[in-house]
């Protein structure tokens, strides 16, 4: 039985995992705080983290029908994401740890989306069993990266944003259009009822032989158009079209390159994970994309692609079962650890 916890940026997240079986997953998220402020504050979410995890963990404890007690091991977020609130999450469960005199791991925040799509079922369980070597598509407010994921924990990055991620993209175009923040799932709602045809957008990066990914282009377009039509936020039927055209472009770029670098590698299998892979459009294109290339695809559940404690208690329990070394309880956040200085990483 293992107790995980996450705070790598605005949820907190408690969830039990026993077996590969998650018991119970909680989140308290701080959505509605932020959305004054257009966007994270730090400093706020690291206050609601203090406010919400012990309350989470109890709950997670009782919804899961165990006793701190019977805890086999305990997990967290040791990074990426923003200090003050890895330190919350980080420095709680090294202490629940030594107070229980159980084995402590550090979970790499990417890592844990890369295996997020293999959490199936209700209740959710890790079906590692059916598990390939496939090309991921990691996709979030804050990073756009594809890698290719084998057993053993074995990976490989293959490609990353050099400037926005698509999550940025999302919401600050959402931004520019003077939606309210969280602006990416509003901007998907809008553009369900957009002709995707309605404007040109550029599609950075599309036809580039390499793996990587920018759309702080795209994003710089939206603007100039904008400026050149002051009036067009004046008609809600062309910012329903120009959202469906950003998003198209978006998901144009994500769906090709990603089934490209599939072909490429030669797997057999596509994942895709992280809080953009909850946009409609992108789950439906990367589907329609997988079938047409006899690809098998695996998309994370929507519940696990937002941050969430049951991905970092899955993969910290099977790598506790694989012979991990525990992580010291005297270990310090890692804000920007890449996934490139995993131990297992291919170079």
């Amino acid at each position: 039985m293992l107790l995980a916890i996450e705070t790598s940026c605005d949820e907190t997240s408690v969830a039990v995992v026993h077996d590969g079986v998650v018991r119970a997953n909680l989140v308290a998220s701080q959505v509605r705080l932020h959305a004054e402020y257009g966007g994270v504050v730090p400093e706020l979410a690291t206050r609601e983290h203090l406010r919400h995890l012990a309350p989470l963990v109890r709950a997670a404890l009782r919804e899961a029908g165990v006793a701190a007690g019977e805890l086999d091991a305990v997990a967290a977020t040791q990074g990426p994401g923003l200090p003050s609130a890895l330190l919350v999450g980080l420095k709680a469960a090294q202490g629940l740890a030594f107070a229980l005199e159980r084995p402590f791991l550090g979970v790499h925040h990417h890592e844990a989306h890369l295996y997020s799509p293999w959490i199936t079922g209700q209740p959710p369980r890790a079906d590692f069993g059916a598990f390939l070597p496939n090309v991921s598509l990691l996709v979030s407010g804050g990073h756009t990266m594809l890698v290719r994921v084998e057993a053993g924990f074995r990976h490989r990055v293959l490609g990353s944003t050099v400037d926005d991620a698509a999550g940025e993209c999302f919401d600050k175009t959402a931004k520019l259009l003077g939606l309210a923040y969280p602006g990416g799932p509003l901007l998907d709602r809008l553009a369900a009822t957009g002709d995707p045809r309605s404007f040109a957008l550029p599609r950075p990066m599309l036809n580039e032989p390499h793996d990587d990914f920018s759309f702080s282009g795209l994003k710089t377009s939206v603007r100039y158009r904008l400026r050149d039509q002051p009036d067009l936020l004046a008609h809600d039927r062309r910012i329903h079209d120009l959202c469906a055209s950003v998003q198209a472009a978006i998901v144009e770029v994500l769906v090709s390159k990603t089934v490209r670098a599939a072909l490429r590698e030669g797997v057999s299998c596509v994942t895709a994970s992280g809080g953009v892979t909850c946009n409609r459009q992108l789950r439906r294109d990367l589907a329609a994309a997988c079938q047409a290339h006899g690809l098998s695809l695996r998309l994370a559940a929507p519940a696990l692609c937002t941050d969430n404690a049951a991905m970092v208690g899955i993969v910290a329990e099977r790598q506790l079962a694989s012979g991990a070394a525990p992580t010291d309880l005297d270990a310090e956040i890692r804000p920007g650890w890449s996934l490139t200085d995993l131990p297992n990483a291919v170079r």
